[in-house]
């Protein structure tokens, strides 16, 4: 069972810009507020298949997973997923707009496996908190 979240947040900055901060997904640091840590694993630019090590806090327990960018349509789309044993986690960001401005919707899913598979429908509330506070972070960090 899959929880998914969706928010659609103004962001007063060209589309460029923001593409290009969204790519790198160690920023992640900045703008979600449950995240404790991201590194690259991989140098180079960052294109489809770079890789980055995740540390996040959900309901006060942590967890690692590895993130792979895995779609990336310049100016446009990105779209990472992580893994770890107990859940897929993806993070599909969508931009549009011009040289000042930019509309990104941010969609999270968090597909849980095995036995996690059963907590899926305790998970949607703090979940959509989740949501909330990261749209609040994502403001603080780029003036939205």
């Amino acid at each position: 069972m899959a929880v998914t979240v969706r928010r659609t947040i103004e962001i007063p900055r060209g589309v460029e810009e923001v593409f290009t901060y969204f790519s790198d997904f160690a920023r992640t640091e900045e703008w979600d507020p449950g995240t404790r840590s991201t590194t690259r694993r991989d140098p180079g630019p960052v294109e489809v298949g770079a890789t980055w090590d995740n540390v996040s806090e959900f309901r006060g327990r942590e967890t690692e997973l590895v993130y792979v960018l895995t779609e990336k349509e310049p100016h446009r789309h990105l779209l990472f997923t992580g893994t770890n044993k107990t859940v897929t986690s993806t993070d599909d960001m969508t931009f549009s707009g011009d040289a000042t401005r930019t509309t990104m919707t941010y969609v999270a899913s968090l597909d849980l496996n095995g036995l996690a598979k059963l907590a899926g429908p305790f998970l949607k509330k703090g979940f959509e908190k989740v949501a909330d506070d990261t749209v609040e972070q994502i403001g603080k960090a780029l003036g939205a």
